[in-house]
């Protein structure tokens, strides 16, 4: 005769299982705060910083890429290609746009720093 198990005793024992794991991650989510906290701040090393003109040359492809990404899009609008519609055409064009004033407005702060530093006296 197959013995059935009781249905209090069995979900007791669940929630008892349940209390215990979660004690378990309470104990090592606390562990992984301590050793956040506690731990000596670890320096990466391995990770350049890139130069500024690095910095430069990324932001300038970056906008000569937005804008060649307009005019092959304003190409195949005006020659009809049934997958370009005006939409992607116009914002592909204000993208470039924008970050064409931006990369301007970063060049002209760039050599205002310049002058100002080179007029400083020494």
């Amino acid at each position: 005769m197959v013995e059935r198990a009781d249905i209090n005793n069995v979900l007791s024992e669940i929630r008892n299982m349940r209390s215990q794991m979660m004690q378990n991650q309470r104990v090592e989510q606390d562990n992984d705060v301590r050793g956040r906290i506690d731990s000596p701040q670890r320096v990466e090393q391995g990770r350049e910083t890139p130069s500024f003109g690095d910095m430069l040359s990324r932001a300038v492809g970056s906008v000569n890429e937005l804008q060649q990404t307009s005019g092959e899009l304003k190409t195949a609008y005006e020659m009809g290609d049934p997958n370009v519609d005006i939409t992607r055409v116009m914002i592909a064009s204000e993208k470039a746009s924008v970050s064409f004033e931006a990369l301007t407005q970063v060049r002209n702060r760039v050599v205002k720093a310049y002058e100002d530093i080179m007029n400083m006296p020494v």
